[in-house]
C-alpha cells in the first residue's frame, strides 16, 4: 500500500509533463505540416535538379 504515495505522484508528474510537452508543441507549429516529411523519401531527388 505505500508503494501507491510513491507512484501515485510519479505517474500524475509524468502525465502533467506530457500534457505540458504537448501543449507546448502544438503551440510552437510542431503539427503544422505533418504530410511533407512523410512523404518526402518518395519524391525523386533527380527530378528536381
Amino acid at each position: 500500500m505505500s508503494v501507491l504515495f510513491v507512484l501515485l505522484p510519479a505517474a500524475l508528474l509524468f502525465a502533467a509533463g506530457a500534457v505540458v510537452a504537448f501543449i507546448w508543441a502544438a503551440r510552437t507549429g510542431q503539427f503544422d505540416d505533418l504530410d511533407t516529411d512523410a512523404l518526402r523519401p518518395l519524391w525523386d531527388d533527380d527530378a528536381r535538379k
